[in-house]
């Protein structure tokens, strides 16, 4: 996301040349690469989530919601064909809740349908519409976020407000303006002096690699930090606060984002520095309570931990850095409980990381 082009950016879009074409940004390749990606099949689109072309949340529904779409397009029997994308998309990835909630909803939309035209332009006018209301969920966190850091900054007499963040819940993640850098950038744009310190996110250094990059192109002053190194930064009061996304929420506030979430959060607690979480309503699951016991954990293939991806002569490669038996696990998430969590931002508000701090912001979902 540039800064001049803020407002106008998209990290998934319907190809102004075909409409047949889903584009989005192969966030594999970034930041040495700056490549756009055309999704042609829902095929296409489940390779570009289980693969990580497309990662976060927010964003990785609103391919579910596109592939859908392009399922619409070349099918002999469409509804067949629908289902089958569904059920394949439903398995790319098992921890954000989004892609189950984007997939059901846009199923839900394609009922009243009769014949393929129908379908085809429902799915899209779906898709279109979870992509205009994620940026406006976005844009929501930002304002009430935008306030924590405005508090804490008027504290701070000029000094800069440090912030450190886990993973990247940025524009990259979500369709603009992202979960954890909204109030950033809002904070930023508002002239506040506001410093980001960036987990660089072993295994695949979503930090390092991408909201690196997304602060640099925006012009916030920031600083790549290893992921051992919070702790021992906010035990020199070099932390103010500490804002990470969420993939799932329970209803009771425990959240599930990337591995090493939980560890920053212990260490926050330790030093009393706030631990946020910013989070899109459509990360809860109104139907979990205990997010250790009932969040599916995804583990990932080895050679995310085995292999590390940069540049090397003017050339990007991947380098193997352990020896070739070396077992791996690689857990992508963990559980944070509610305990821990200072509390939620959402785009209603900011509130406790408790059912009943949620239910005060979302009374609808009382009998979920």
């Amino acid at each position: 996301m540039l800064a001049d082009k803020a407002e106008d950016f998209r990290t998934i879009w319907l190809s102004p040349d075909d409409e047949s074409v889903v584009q989005i940004i192969d966030q594999r390749l970034l930041p040495h690469e700056y490549c756009i990606h055309d999704l042609r099949t829902w095929q296409d689109g489940v390779e570009a989530i289980s693969d990580m072309y497309v990662r976060g949340a927010p964003l990785i529904g609103a391919t579910a919601a596109w592939s859908l779409y392009l399922a619409s397009l070349r099918a002999d029997d469409t509804q067949a064909e629908i289902d089958t994308a569904a059920d394949a998309l439903l398995k790319s990835r098992p921890t954000a809740v989004n892609l189950r909630w984007a997939v059901e909803r846009v199923l839900d939309r394609l009922r009243s349908a009769s014949g393929a035209a129908e379908v085809t332009s429902l799915a899209r006018r779906e898709a279109e519409n979870i992509c205009d209301e994620d940026i406006e969920i976005s844009r929501g966190i930002g304002d009430h976020g935008l306030q924590l850091i405005e508090a804490i900054a008027a504290k701070k007499n000029g000094e800069p407000v440090n912030v450190l963040t886990h993973c990247n819940a940025g524009s990259l993640a979500t369709i603009n303006w992202g979960t954890a850098t909204a109030p950033i950038y809002f904070a930023h744009q508002k002239g506040i002096n506001v410093h980001v310190w960036v987990d660089e996110t072993r295994p695949r250094n979503q930090g390092s690699q991408l909201t690196a990059w997304e602060l640099a192109a925006n012009g916030v002053p920031h600083t790549l930090i290893v992921d051992n190194a919070g702790g021992h930064l906010m035990q020199h009061g070099k932390v103010d606060l500490v804002i990470t996304g969420t993939d799932r929420t329970t209803r009771c506030g425990d959240v599930a984002n990337k591995i090493g979430t939980y560890l920053k959060a212990l260490a926050a607690h330790d030093n009393e520095i706030p631990f946020y979480v910013a989070l899109p309503s459509t990360t809860i699951d109104w139907s979990c309570r205990d997010g250790v016991a009932e969040i599916p954990i995804e583990e990932r293939d080895p050679s995310e931990v085995t292999d590390i991806y940069g540049v090397s002569n003017g050339k990007t490669m991947h380098v193997r850095t352990t020896a070739s038996d070396t077992p791996v696990s690689n857990f992508a998430f963990d559980v944070t409980p509610a305990r821990l969590v200072t509390g939620l931002i959402t785009e209603r508000g900011v509130c406790d990381a408790s059912e009943a701090g949620l239910l005060k912001l979302f009374p609808e979902n009382s009998d979920a």
